[in-house]
């Protein structure tokens, strides 16, 4: 710990004008370097996931290619073994809480490290630029610039959490989110995607009739559903119930969110069917297992020349395709209305298959959460009474305020778990700008600042930011 890098607490209390400074600061570092192409390399491929580029606050074959991403998986894996009593750690400790900060530095370096050199050795995203000459020196160069990056983002959270205002972590993911939303909407009205909702527009109540102008609507539907995202997000992160509680005569509240997992369920299940899709590339690619004549690999899944899923079991739990990536919504429609090329399943019986097979492992993903993160019926139930509060009316006994608990946040979690998992399946149906997972991130985000303004009275002394955020 005393020779590992870290930002110094701030010595004085930082004035919100200074705050604002340096997160304006690490803001437009991100955005630098959110758009440079590390040297001697350029972008062999495609973009990576969608979702994961949101939820990593990361863009392919830039030196944010893999972004946040070694900070979570660190964070995650540590938390999931203090949840499950691997390691032993208690977060009211001082010494604890540094060592345990510590640790997840380290493992988060070390996972930059070993996170880039898997990305970047294969070369399917980002590779050697020809020009370079020696082609290993270009690789090093590469897998040096973008662990870096990735390494230098622990420190800018670091000053924004200690300088700034929140979370650098979750700026990092609001402002990618924000700028995919602004880029694509642009995109969209002037022209990309394959579609230029503008000149369709022009041309189709040009062209007059009846249907003139809800096919001009269809055009802009990616941004309206965007919209229609951002307000049911609103609305969740306002529904909560309050438990009354009592301590020493004082009375006090437990309010239990409706998004009381947030948006890690859906996290968890994107990135669970990410990687049996990219497993199943891997394992049916070119590949067959016939008995007699049968090749029964086809009826596991069958991938085309471009590696994609388009047929078989694992393609009805595959992700729906985005309306904006085949040209219009006219184009989606008579998509869907198909079926697959061999057993000829209806594509709208895999939309069906899919959003029921999301929303139920959303629901599973947030019970195991729950659960993993100290975050139960019975473990809040342990807190409450170790702290010395009670229920009004009832025995200040853990077993007696798990039951009442449980009827509550296991119920919540659920009926949480499975709202967020419809929401992020109603972006990919609609081709919401911004991705379901990327909205909800941000809501929340925007939502924990505003709270955070509230709880240190600064609206007090700021009353036009107040209004700002408000409206």
């Amino acid at each position: 710990m005393p020779f590992l890098p870290e930002v110094q607490s701030p010595s004085r209390a930082i004035p919100l004008n200074e705050k604002f400074f340096w997160t304006a600061l690490v803001l437009l570092l991100f955005f630098v370097m959110y758009h440079i192409v590390p040297f001697g390399g350029e972008v062999t491929g495609g973009s990576f996931v969608e979702f994961i580029q949101t939820v990593l606050a990361s863009r392919t074959g830039t030196l944010l290619t893999i972004g946040i991403g070694p900070i979570i998986m660190a964070s995650i894996f540590l938390q999931l073994f203090a949840g499950a009593k691997l390691i032993d750690f208690n977060p009211s400790d001082p010494i604890d809480k540094r060592r345990f900060t510590a640790t997840q530095k380290v493992f988060a370096i070390v996972l930059a490290i070993i996170e880039t050199m898997l990305f970047v050795l294969p070369g399917v995203y980002i590779g050697p630029d020809p020009r370079f000459g020696n082609a290993g020196l270009a690789m090093g160069l590469i897998i040096a610039q973008i662990a870096f990056t990735s390494i230098l983002l622990i420190f800018l959270d670091e000053v924004v959490s200690k300088y700034g205002i929140g979370s650098g972590i979750s700026l990092f993911i609001a402002a990618g989110v924000s700028l995919a939303v602004v880029q694509g909407s642009f995109s969209l009205i002037f022209g990309g995607h394959g579609i230029d909702a503008t000149q369709t527009v022009i041309g189709r109540l040009s062209a007059g009739g009846s249907g003139a102008i809800p096919s001009a609507l269809l055009a802009f539907l990616p941004i309206i559903f965007m919209f229609v995202i951002v307000g049911l997000s609103v609305y969740a992160e306002g529904v909560k119930v309050e438990i009354p509680l009592s301590f020493r005569g004082f009375g006090t509240r437990f309010p239990v969110k409706l998004l009381y997992v947030s948006v890690l369920p859906v996290i968890l299940t994107s990135a669970l069917l990410m990687n049996i899709q990219l497993l199943a590339r891997a394992l049916l690619f070119g590949n067959t297992f016939m008995i007699g004549d049968v090749d029964v690999l086809q009826y596991i899944g069958v991938v085309n020349a471009n590696g994609q899923l388009v047929d078989g079991m694992l393609y009805m739990i595959s992700s729906i395709t985005n309306p904006l990536y085949v040209g219009s919504y006219e184009g989606y429609l008579a998509t869907i209305s198909g079926s697959t090329p061999i057993f000829g399943i209806p594509e709208i019986v895999h939309i069906i298959v899919y959003m029921i097979t999301y929303i139920i492992m959303c629901v599973i993903f947030g019970r195991f959460w729950m659960e993993a993160s100290n975050m139960s019926a019975s473990a809040v139930a342990s807190q409450i009474t170790s702290t010395g509060m009670s229920v009004p009316g009832f025995r200040s006994d853990p077993r007696i305020i798990e039951q009442l608990l449980d009827k509550y946040i296991t119920t919540i979690a659920i009926l949480g778990s499975a709202f967020v998992g419809f929401l992020a399946v109603l972006a990919d149906v609609t081709g919401a700008i911004g991705t379901g997972t990327g909205i909800l991130l941000t809501v929340g985000i925007i939502y924990k600042f505003y709270d955070d303004f509230k709880q240190q009275n600064l609206f007090a002394t700021n009353p036009a930011l107040q209004k700002f955020l408000e409206g």
